[in-house]
């Protein structure tokens, strides 16, 4: 099943909460998703300020979540618990 855009937006921010700043690389294999896509879902949440960039290096980068990020995965979590939808419910019955 496809995960919708907003699932994969509050995958990255429970990524870089969980494991601190990372590079590309290694959201893109935590997140389970290629490197075409996640640079504009990085773009995204960068624009917002949910995610920030860090220099490693010249050339280098390190991706970390900002107090607003773990403010929307914080508020994602809690509205998750209180309206817990799982696949299975969202399922059309076959006749």
């Amino acid at each position: 099943m496809r995960r919708s855009k907003l699932l994969i937006h509050i995958d990255i921010l429970r990524v870089l909460a969980l494991h601190g700043p990372l590079n590309l690389t290694h959201i893109l294999y935590r997140v389970n998703i290629s490197a075409t896509f996640l640079k504009p879902y990085l773009g995204f949440l960068i624009k917002r300020n949910l995610v920030e960039e860090r220099p490693l290096s010249k050339a280098r980068v390190a991706y970390a979540i900002t107090e607003g990020g773990i403010t929307v995965l914080r508020h994602s979590r809690e509205l998750n618990s209180a309206l817990p939808i799982t696949e299975k419910e969202n399922e059309i019955p076959q006749s």
